[in-house]
């Protein structure tokens, strides 16, 4: 039975996984793109065990409703992961690819600029974030701040050696972890309100490499109550989008 592991080092909040590193690592289960839901924080350095929809049962957990009651996907469940206990953690169903990116794009210069402008949480919830921690010097280091004159919000990022393989390609979970963030910080900017990454949907065009200057990008597509809608993207240095996402990220309700 295969498994999947956050290791520790990957959390978002101090002591779960990063939403969009989790969802990529499950998304890698199915092969092709996918849109990926987190149902309660992933733990670390715990094998999740990974079954696919045909494996024998459900894990006990029946069908899976958003807060309206409204199915959060109507797609038939590809893969699951589920914890020791049984819950279900994360699961992932097959999606048609995202309509195309066309925000305006974002330079280097202005990536730069923004994230000179980077707010990070009130409360310090994420401030150990390996994507964007001010606390962690081992991580992305993406620090997206408002950019001028737009909606957006924008950051440099160089991808590490680690997070790639052999080629210099950046593995797809980190590639979903770096497209994470940004789509928080498009919403709720310097407002001190924490909010979780609930549905991730990404698609890589071609993967961003290794010790070359990228640009996250991130902005806001919505708001219903405690949930918010937000797009983000990856560009290389010529402004070629290279991957791309759109989630649901929503604020607790004792929030």
């Amino acid at each position: 039975m295969p498994t999947l592991t956050v290791p520790s080092r990957f959390n978002g909040p101090p002591a779960s996984g990063q939403g969009g590193y989790s969802a990529g690592a499950l998304a890698a289960h199915l092969g092709g793109p996918a849109a990926v839901s987190l149902r309660r924080p992933v733990p670390l350095d715990e094998a999740l065990e990974v079954r696919a929809d045909d494996d024998e049962g459900d894990g006990g957990q029946g069908p899976r409703r958003d807060d309206d009651g409204a199915s959060e996907i109507d797609a038939t469940i590809a893969v699951r992961a589920i914890d020791a206990a049984g819950e279900l953690v994360i699961e992932a169903v097959a999606a048609p690819p995202l309509a195309p990116w066309d925000a305006r794009p974002v330079s280097l210069g202005a990536a730069r600029a923004a994230t000179e402008c980077f707010v990070a949480p009130g409360d310090g919830t994420f401030d150990h974030c390996f994507v964007c921690g001010r606390a962690r010097h081992d991580g992305f280091c993406v620090f997206p701040g408002p950019v001028a004159g737009t909606d957006l919000v924008a950051a440099p990022w160089t991808p590490p050696d680690w997070a790639a393989d052999a080629d210099g390609a950046v593995l797809p979970e980190f590639v979903w972890a770096a497209l994470d963030c940004p789509g928080y910080f498009s919403l709720h900017g310097a407002d001190p309100i924490v909010a979780f990454l609930a549905r991730q949907q990404s698609q890589i065009i071609s993967p961003p490499r290794a010790g070359v200057e990228h640009v996250v990008v991130g902005r806001p597509l919505g708001r219903s109550g405690r949930k918010g809608f937000a797009a983000t993207a990856i560009l290389d240095p010529a402004g070629t989008v290279l991957a791309h996402s759109e989630q649901l990220l929503i604020v607790p309700r004792e929030a």
